[in-house]
This record gives C-alpha cells, structure tokens and sequence, in this order.
C-alpha cells in the first residue's frame, strides 16, 4: 500500500514542519507494511522514527529537508553512553531507526541535511578555500540506523550533510546502492557511508563527494559493546572524493574489523586513496583493494591558519597506521592480512605503513600496484601525518615508499617520480625496523 503524506496533511512549502504528518504516515504504513511516498516538492521536518516493512520513497523533484532546531531533533545518544569524545555523538540525527526490520529509503528524490546553514568560513588568511569550514551552530547526522535487519539505500540522493550522512550501526544484511552524496567538500565531519559494527554490507554504483571520508568502516565503542565485529563489506564500481580518505577503516577500532573488499572504484582528488588506522584494541584484518584508478594531492593545512583545523592525509595513495592515541594507556590494536592489487594512482605524498614494536603491521602485499608521484597541488611533501595519535604531523624525509615496524611486506609493480618531485622524493624506499621485506618495482625518474 502507498501513504502519501499529502493525505496526512505535509505541506510541501519548505516551511512548515510536517514532522506529524510525515511520521503519521510511517506508523499507518508499518501496520500493513507498504510506501510512504513524499512526492514532489520541498518538505521541512523534524526527526523521522522509521519503521518495519516501510519503504519511504522519495518521488522525483521530492526534497526532504532536515530541520535545524534542537528542539525537532531525536537524540539518539541518549540510548548509551560513550567515553571516546572523538566519535562525535552529540547532536542527535534526522532519520532515525532502532531494532527495525525491512527498513527501503528508495526513489530519485533528494534529502537535504542543510550543512550550509551550519559551516562558514571564519576568519583566515589566504588559502582558506583549501581549508576546513568552521562550524557554528548544532548540526544533526543525516542518518542513524542502529540494529536494522534487511535494509536497503538506493536511487536517493543525499545533499549537504551538516554531519555524517549515511550512519548505519550493528545493521545486517545492507545494500546501498545507486546512490547520490553530494556534500560540500570543505564540510567537517560530513562523512559520507558509515557501516560502524554492520554484518553483510554491499555498498554498489555510488558517487560521494565529501568533505570528510567518502566511505569510512569502523567499530565504535558503544556499538561494539552491543554488536560486535564488523564483518563482511563489499564497495564496488563507486566513484569517490574526499578531502580525507576516499575509503577509511577506523580510526575507532574497538571491535574487530575483517572481510572488507574495495574493487573497481574511481578516486578524484581526494587526500588518501585508503586509509586503514587501528588505535583501540580492535584488529583490522583481511582487506582487499583492487582494480582502482584515481590521483591523491595535498589541501591546505589549517595549522598554517589560526582558526582551521588539519585535514587528515598530505596527499599519501595508501596509508597504515598502527599507534597510540595520544592520552591512552592501551595498545593500538593490530592490522594484517592486507593486499593492494591492479592500482593506478598518481599522488604527491609516499605510500605510508606505520607501526610500533607493540603493534606490529603484519603481511601486506602489493601486486601491480603502479604509482606516479607527480606535484598536483600548490603543496610539496615535507611532513608525516599520523593524526590521531601522540606522533601527530612532523617534519620527515619523504620517500616513495616507507615502512616502520611491518613484518612480511612484497611490493611488485611500478614507481614513477615526475619532474615535478624529483628534487623531492629522492629516495625510493626508507624501512625501519622491518622484517621480511621483498620489493621489486620498476622505477623510473622525470
């Protein structure tokens, strides 16, 4: 059965909120199971509860617009508590859905999360157009779905996100595909699909332009606590930028993460290709990343601008890091078990694989993987950038490529330094404290 929420009183104005009517709509719809259709026009509302066996689907030139006022907005957090400030669960979400089933967000209208209302500029010097926007008001996640069995993300197109967009937490059984984000690329947290402690996700023929990670896999405490590991994710055939890493594992690592596969994915312009952190406890194991073509540069850092913060990468095509948050007293966790095949990327920074003596990086291989380091933005390589944690960003000789504390590493492929960065990277490889190392690439220098 269809529910239109015209019948239920929506106003499609832009102004009115038809949280009532909307929501109205839902609960009529889970009793028979069915669509709730929002047709077209603009739709302000307050935070939506979803429900089984709904499909909310938005008809073409349908936009749904998050409200901005804390007083319509659900605040999930309250559910549990959390000790990892760096998660970010403050500021409650506008889609919202707990221990569900057969939960469809479908159809080729657009859900608008209003970031544009929330980020400005500030007051910086110049370079501020490559910089992080400052935040000043409170800011909703687009998405939370948490405990979600049979859920399914597809055709829609999310725009603006204030915070992360498509939040999916201890979720089972998910595709999300066909997908539109379309946030602004200098928004802070405004990841864009988060499968955090989800079982059996298929994330297919999506395009995420973000400000913050296009796709981020992750274990954070309080979902761990309930859900467990995060297991079993699939990203294929996704074209995919950001201002940090296109495809990030961690930083929150409280659960184990394993089984994740990346395949035939385009990268533009984004700071990292894949970035795969553990920082606490968790192990990070059994990833493959193949078939994927893009370039990674360097934006402004913040730090050079009194009130921006860093962006996280200077521009590395792969990065690992295994090392400790800065203030904590347990070890980082463990990453092993990761290939890199059939890669070409061009980046400015090297391919960076950082551990410590207690968290030893373990069995990477790289197959076929072709580089070309070639200067794209206005930025040379100068710094390391292991960010969160108590190393930070420091000075450092950079390398092509460079490892510390990794035991079973084989590179096999091509390296290709262009003019632009000869001066540059002048040494192809610095390993510390490694064992078991086999690299043979074709080296080549502009």
């Amino acid at each position: 059965m269809d529910y239109n929420i015209l019948t239920f009183g929506a106003v499609a104005d832009g102004k009115t909120n038809c949280r009532e009517a909307i929501q109205a709509a839902i609960d009529a719809c889970t009793a028979t199971g069915g669509r709730v259709v929002i047709p077209a026009g603009r739709f302000l509302s307050g935070s939506l509860r979803l429900k089984s066996q709904v499909e909310l689907y938005l008809e073409k030139d349908a936009v749904l617009v998050s409200s901005l006022d804390p007083e319509d907005v659900i605040d999930f957090s309250k559910e549990f508590d959390d000790d990892n400030a760096a998660t970010g669960w403050d500021g409650g979400c506008f889609l919202f859905a707990m221990h569900e089933k057969d939960i469809t967000i479908a159809g080729p209208g657009t859900i608008d999360g209003q970031g544009r209302k929330v980020f400005y500029d500030g007051d910086l010097d110049g370079g501020w157009h490559e910089c992080p926007l400052q935040v000043k008001s409170f800011r909703p996640r687009t998405t939370f779905l948490e405990d979600v069995e049979n859920l399914t993300v597809k055709d829609v197109t999310f725009y603006d996100a204030a915070f992360w967009t498509l939040h999916m937490a201890g979720c089972r059984n998910v595709l999300v595909e066909n997908i539109q984000i379309r946030n602004n690329d200098r928004g802070p947290n405004n990841d864009g699909i988060d499968p955090d402690c989800c079982k059996h996700v298929r994330v297919r023929n999506c395009n995420v332009y973000a400000g913050d990670d296009a796709i981020v896999v992750k274990a954070t405490k309080p979902m761990w606590e309930k859900y467990g590991s995060c297991e079993d994710v699939l990203i294929e055939g996704c074209v995919l930028h950001s201002r940090d890493s296109a495809l990030k594992i961690g930083t929150e690592t409280w659960g184990d993460i394993r089984n994740i596969e990346l395949k035939n994915c385009e990268v533009h312009d984004s700071n990292r290709t894949v970035g795969i952190w553990v920082r606490d406890g968790g192990t990070v194991e059994n990833i493959h990343v193949h078939h994927v073509t893009g370039n990674n540069l360097r934006y402004a850092d913040g730090a050079q601008y009194k009130e921006a913060p860093l962006w996280w990468g200077k521009g590395e095509p792969l990065f690992l890091s295994a090392t400790r948050r800065a203030g904590v007293d347990h070890t980082p966790g463990k990453i092993r078990n990761i290939t890199f095949s059939h890669l070409d990327l061009t980046a400015e920074s090297c391919i960076f694989l950082g551990g410590e003596a207690e968290a030893e990086i373990e069995d990477i291989r790289l197959e076929d993987v072709n580089i070309t380091w070639k200067q794209q933005s206005k930025h040379k390589p100068d710094v390391f950038d292991e960010q969160p944690s108590v190393r930070n960003v420091y000075p450092h000789e950079i390398p092509c490529l460079y490892a510390r504390h990794v035991r079973g590493l084989s590179v096999r492929g091509s390296f290709t330094v262009d003019a632009s960065l000869k001066d540059t990277l002048r040494q192809w490889e610095i390993l510390e404290d490694c064992t078991g190392c086999s690299i043979e690439v074709e080296k080549n220098r502009g």
